[in-house]
Parts: structure tokens; sequence; C-alpha cells
């Protein structure tokens, strides 16, 4: 890295470090990542040069795959047995909501299909953002819509808990972060394992080896932990950073048509999530707050804490959302194979 990237990397980690601050005292959802992204594009708006280096980048992205593979423990599949029609219910949810959601980015707001399908994902923030920085799709786009997406979800908590009269159930009990020598060794194993999937040409190589690293450990019991926050906050904002520095020259209109097609989509999805809901309450008794919050495709740690706070079984809540971001991990890269291969070359 010359002298001149050096400072334009200097320049961009502290814009972004900024607009996580930011966000952050302004309770935004996911501020690490949100709040960095916007910072870095108005500055790019505004002219400035910002950029994250291939290297640094590619490293958040084995980070995030590690991240992703301390949710594979064996209590998931314990939960997975409990609830087996509920959990039977999750791939077609996850489908069915990409997918609707897709035809309409494409039908109604023009996108091209692989700015469509990432803009689609239900859930998955980082992970669908850190794939868009390998496709040839419109980044500002599909980081609008999946934030408005966020935001929407988290803004209705308040609102769930005055019509339903819950209280607050207490602390949410988290897993204890990892210990410094297995985070080393995962992360050594991660980089070897990701550097093969390359060379097999897998899409999103990096991450998935952070995946395989990470899960395989924590599902055998050998590891148990979440990555500690003062690796994931670095990570997050260094991602938001990545994503804002490609927004450079994106006109305000794009902005706004995007802003909108985000309402639209999570409308759309949040009707159809409820209906499943419904129906996996009715069939499997499951207590419908429960069902909606596990079927809501909003982020894991906002969703994990709107079951505890209103005393809706966060177990089951934890486990489904679990799985929804395992199968968005395989079934994404696999949609945007094309894409991702043709971006590499």
């Amino acid at each position: 890295m010359s002298l001149p990237e050096f400072r334009t990397f200097l320049l961009t980690v502290a814009i972004a470090a900024a607009g996580a601050a930011m966000a952050y005292l302004l309770a935004f959802p996911a501020p690490f990542l949100v709040g960095p992204a916007v910072a870095v594009t108005f500055g790019g708006l505004a002219g400035l040069q910002l950029r994250i280096p291939v290297i640094v980048r590619n490293a958040s992205f084995v980070v995030v795959g590690l991240s992703m593979g301390t949710g594979l423990t064996p209590e998931v599949f314990v939960a997975a047995q409990t609830w087996p029609l509920s959990f039977a219910m999750v791939p077609v949810a996850v489908v069915l909501l990409l997918w609707v959601a897709t035809w309409v980015l494409q039908r109604f707001f023009g996108y091209d299909r692989t700015t469509a399908v990432l803009a689609a994902s239900p859930g998955h923030l980082s992970f669908v953002m850190s794939l868009a920085a390998e496709t040839r799709s419109d980044l500002l786009a599909v980081g609008i819509i999946q934030s408005v997406r966020v935001l929407a979800l988290t803004l209705t908590v308040p609102l769930i808990v005055e019509v339903l009269g819950l209280q607050d159930a207490g602390p949410h009990a988290a897993l204890p972060p990892l210990g410094l020598s297995p985070l080393v060794c995962s992360f050594g194993v991660a980089v070897l394992l990701g550097l093969l999937f390359q060379r097999w040409r897998v899409p999103a190589a990096l991450l998935l080896g952070g995946l395989v690293a990470s899960g395989s450990t924590h599902l055998t019991g050998i590891v148990d932990g979440q990555m500690p926050v003062w690796i994931m906050t670095p990570t997050y904002i260094l991602l938001g950073g990545m994503i804002g520095s490609r927004f450079s020259g994106a006109s305000l209109k794009a902005m706004r048509v995007a802003f909108v097609a985000g309402g639209v989509v999570t409308v759309v999805v949040v009707v159809l999530a409820a209906l499943i809901a419904a129906l996996v309450s009715s069939v499997t008794a499951v207590p419908v707050d429960a069902a909606l919050i596990a079927f809501a495709p909003g982020g894991l740690e906002t969703m994990a804490a709107m079951a505890v706070m209103l005393n809706a079984q966060p177990t089951y809540v934890g486990a489904h959302h679990v799985l929804r971001l395992l199968i968005l991990s395989g079934l994404m890269p696999y949609a945007l194979r094309k894409d991702m291969r043709i971006s590499q070359r």
C-alpha cells in the first residue's frame, strides 16, 4: 500500500468511525454498519476520494464468516426437534419472501436481477453487502433498501410492546466472547479454507471459509462463544466504509427511488411473514407473538432482544433466525453464482 493509498484509507476510516458514532448515539439499527456506509457515501458525494484496501476488505469478510458460524450450535438442532413443522416452514418463507421481493423490485422499480436479489434478501445485512461487493450490482440501492427494512422492523418494537401490554422480561443472556487462542486458530483455518474455496471458484469464498471453520467447531462443542465486540465493531465499521466508498457518483434521484423501493418491499415481506406466522401458529400451537417475531425478516440481534422483551419464547425465536441466516448463507451465493464469477474475472 503506497503512502497516498494509506492516507486515503485513514481518511475513509475516520469518516466511517464518525458515522458509526453518530448512528450509535441516534440509536440507529446496525449502527456500526449503517452509520459508516451513510457517512462515507456522503463523503464520496462531496468529492472525497475514499477507499478500503482489498486486503482489509477480505479480512473483514473472514471475520463476518466466523461470526456467522458461532450461531451453529447443538442447541439449534435440539430446538429443531421440538418444532419440526415450524422449522420446515423457514426455508419456504425465505424462498417466498426472496422471490416476491425480487419480482417487485424488478417489475415496479426497474432494478436488474442481481441488484433486486441482493436488495430482496430477507435479512443478513452484513453478509448481503459483502456479497454485493463481489458483484456488478447497484450497491447504493441494495444498502438503502436493506437499511429501510432493518429500520422499519426495529421501530415497530415499541409499538408491539404498547399494543400487547407486555413488559421487559430482563436482559438477554449472551454467549461469552471467544478466547484469544481459539480466535487466532479459527481465523487461520478460515483463511486457509477461504483460499481453497477461491481456488475451487466457490462464491463468497472467504466468508464461507469463516463460516465452515467457526460453525464446525461450535457444532461439535470444541469451541463455545461468540466473536468479541472489540473485533466485530471495527469489522462492521470497515465493511460500512467499504460499502459507502462504492457509492461515489450516485445521484440523489437514485437514492430517493431506492428509499421508496425499500419501503414498499418492507411492507410486502412483513405482510407475507405475518401470514406465514399465523399459519404456523394455528398448526403448531406456538404463540402468535413468538411466531411473528421468529418469521419477521429482521436482524438476529434485534429479533432476539424483541423476543426477550416480549417474553415470546426466545429460544424458539433465536433458533429460527439462526436457521434463516444459515439458509441465506447458502442460498444467496447460489442465486448469484453467475454474476459473482463474472465479477471475479
